[in-house]
């Protein structure tokens, strides 16, 4: 690549489509130059809405795109230096995968001698080169993607931006090409803008992650960082893997696999809830106890136990038991804003 990566800043972002329909909320953010950042979040909380925004495919309502030192925010999206990848690959299917790749070269009057090599090269970078003369119809989903990308790349972008690039892919080939795109991110040196609704493929593949709900960033921070200290109730939930309780401290997210479980007449100097077993699930290498507390309004707790921790110490569906974790293990997380309730 001849065009070096260069960083991202949002400013003040907004989309709004009515006085009462705000899809993006004064977004800020700045994003690295050559990191791989994935913008994570439910249906309709604003991640494509901000990328369609930097691709300059959506106009912006107020704020400001800045790529590098230049303010891109009302540029046309061929003179932003940014190319986009869409979910559904968009590629011509009357066109091979050479042709499609090549094809904005052409539109911009490149030769065809010139434009066929260069495309050719980037086929080959994406093990594509075989299957140049092939078309969309012709290929797998996984191939379909690599010309994808290789059709993104041929206008040497200083900022990729994926657009839920895997969702339409088997769960098998969505694993490979994860670790194939994290690859060629590292390869190319550039910056890429992922957006997904996987929370396994953002920790996967991310330097930064970006927590999104209701058009805002409720957190960002480091696939380590947003797992192991969720800064709200959202973000805990979202990401998984944590019960969310009460305490004298205040309410605490605390990991299902650092949490402990034991027959409810054991003694134990560790907070914890006791209850019943409700749901016993096996994972492999891993069993999920689901508990119903005593007492009413308050939620199940699941506990995640290894398979030899597990069969050490079995128990099963109406068992009573509980559920204890140590202090540390508690983090304190804010309340999130509810969604407005429908009139």
């Amino acid at each position: 690549m001849s065009t070096p990566p260069a960083s991202l800043e949002l400013i003040a972002l907004t989309k709004r489509y009515s006085a009462d329909a705000v899809a993006v909320d004064a977004l800020d953010l700045r994003i690295a130059s050559g990191s791989y950042c994935c913008l994570l979040g439910p249906s309709g909380c604003g991640k494509t809405s901000t990328l369609r925004m930097i691709a300059g495919h959506e106009t912006v309502t107020s704020g400001d795109v800045l790529l590098g030192q230049r303010n891109i925010t009302h540029l046309p999206a061929a003179e932003r230096g940014t190319a986009m990848m869409f979910q559904s690959y968009a590629l011509f299917p009357h066109l091979s995968a050479l042709d499609n790749v090549a094809f904005s070269l052409k539109m911009k009057g490149v030769g065809k001698a010139e434009r066929s090599a260069q495309a050719l090269a980037l086929l080959e970078r994406v093990s594509m080169r075989e299957l140049a003369h092939r078309k969309p119809a012709e290929l797998s989903g996984g191939q379909q993607q690599r010309v994808a990308l290789a059709r993104a790349l041929i206008m040497q972008p200083q900022v990729l931006l994926l657009d839920e690039p895997l969702s339409a892919l088997d769960p098998f080939l969505r694993g490979q090409m994860r670790a194939e795109l994290r690859r060629w991110q590292q390869s190319l040196g550039l910056t890429f803008v992922h957006v997904t609704h996987s929370q396994e493929e953002a920790m996967a593949l991310a330097d930064l992650v970006v927590v999104m709900n209701q058009g805002r960033i409720e957190q960002s921070g480091s696939p380590r960082d947003i797992f192991n200290q969720p800064a709200t109730e959202f973000v805990a939930r979202f990401m998984g893997g944590h019960n969310l309780l009460d305490t004298p401290a205040g309410r605490v997210a605390v990991r299902i696999d650092r949490m402990q479980l034991s027959h409810a007449e054991m003694q134990s100097d560790l907070p914890g809830r006791t209850g019943q077993i409700t749901h016993v699930e096996y994972q492999g290498a891993y069993v999920v106890l689901t508990l119903q507390p005593e007492g009413s309004g308050q939620e199940d707790l699941h506990i995640s136990q290894t398979e030899a921790a597990y069969l050490a110490h079995p128990l099963q569906v109406n068992d009573s038991a509980r559920a204890s974790w140590h202090t540390p293990d508690a983090h304190l997380v804010k309340a999130s804003p509810r969604p407005p309730t429908a009139a």
